[in-house]
């Protein structure tokens, strides 16, 4: 969506690199959620922890987020190009080399390829030899972002909520539905996201342009803040959410080719993790090729797989959960059971840390017993 939602295991991750500061100045601040059902009631509140067991989250815009990363990036060398298409992915295990061609005929050579290119991953056919595709979830959002003052809400008074005092988060539930929104940047933007049950196909495209008459049709007799808020948008997106049954591996035949972030595993928006654990798998990835030496790349890799495969899965049900539950509840429904899960195996967990501390131990075992496809428990 909008907004990029990166919890404390992240967080932690993002610190240490010594992008608080950047990051905590494009994302808002508010003290927590004010959850209502879909008349209205507040049913819950549940406090913001800033920090949560020893790190920051941080919630902004992606489009910024992302460009505090990018600079990142180019601040530490590395060498990013726009704008180009990979025709073909190969490697040579004769040679322990991989790459990638591109659609102009040039061809990148490296250790390792990393395929992070998402839920409709071209990658994935490589490292399954099959064309696997993702599938409807049943679900879809609208979503929004826009600037509060030209869309006047601080001028109605069902609206005015969002921007007078800082920072706000509000929630209502329902049957099928759930609706999220937020005041970003000391009440200068809005963004809102509403999940509801939507039976289309599977389509070339995840997004489309969104209709505000079927986005109002959702909240017909709910709480009027809902369709103020909802209608104050000049635009909105049409996103078709959808899934993946756990894929029987992310590495491809000679382990130098690997799928991670969506394109191994992606997230529904309930689980607030998908960019989270991205950036889990990626600072594991980095700390067992480290480790592991340009030499034993594949094992390298097999170990990242074994480490994250669980968790990830883990993480991924989680979601589903939090939208059963919510989706789920009757208009009595009050308390604690309506939070939005913090875990401690979730939100604690420091994945670079944790990599130094088992890298060796899989080693030996993939050593002894040889690479076997991952399983769930």
């Amino acid at each position: 969506g909008d907004i990029l939602s990166l919890g404390p295991n992240a967080g932690r991750i993002l610190a240490r690199w010594g992008l608080h500061d950047r990051l905590w100045a494009v994302c808002g601040h508010h003290p927590g959620l004010n959850l209502h059902n879909h008349l209205g009631e507040l049913v819950r509140f549940q406090k913001s922890e800033q920090p949560m067991f020893g790190a920051y989250s941080y919630n902004g815009h992606r489009a910024e987020i992302h460009g505090i990363l990018f600079e990142h990036a180019l601040e530490l060398g590395v060498n990013i190009r726009m704008g180009e298409e990979v025709a073909e992915y190969w490697e040579d295990d004769a040679r322990g080399a991989s790459g990638v061609t591109l659609m102009g005929g040039e061809e990148l050579e490296a250790d390792v390829v990393v395929a992070a290119d998402g839920v409709r991953s071209f990658a994935r056919k490589f490292v399954l030899n099959y064309q696997d595709r993702p599938k409807p979830s049943g679900y879809a959002v609208y979503r929004a972002w826009f600037d509060a003052a030209e869309q006047g809400v601080d001028k109605d008074p069902l609206t005015r909520h969002m921007v007078t005092d800082g920072d706000v988060f509000y929630g209502w539930i329902g049957q099928d539905v759930h609706m999220l929104t937020s005041s970003n940047l000391g009440g200068k933007t809005i963004s809102w996201v509403i999940t509801h049950k939507d039976d289309t196909g599977l389509l070339d495209t995840s997004s489309l342009p969104g209709k505000m008459e079927d986005v109002l049709k959702i909240v017909q007799g709910w709480d009027p803040r809902c369709a103020a808020i909802l209608s104050k948008a000049p635009e909105c997106v049409d996103w078709k959410l959808t899934v993946h049954d756990p894929l029987p591996t992310w590495i491809s035949k000679s382990g130098r080719i690997i799928l991670i972030g969506d394109a191994a595993h992606p997230f529904l928006p309930t689980s607030a993790q998908g960019a989270s654990q991205a950036i889990e798998d990626g600072v594991t990835l980095a700390v067992l090729l480290q480790l592991a030496g340009k030499q034993n790349v594949p094992v390298a890799l097999q170990a990242w797989e074994k480490i994250r495969y669980q968790r990830v899965r883990d993480s991924q049900v989680m979601g589903e959960s939090t939208r059963d539950k919510w989706h789920q509840a009757k208009p009595e429904d009050k308390g604690e059971k309506l939070d939005m899960p913090r875990p401690a195996w979730l939100f604690a967990f420091d994945a670079e840390a944790h990599a130094y501390e088992v890298y060796d131990d899989i080693r030996e075992e993939i050593e002894r017993e040889g690479y076997s496809l991952p399983t769930l428990a």
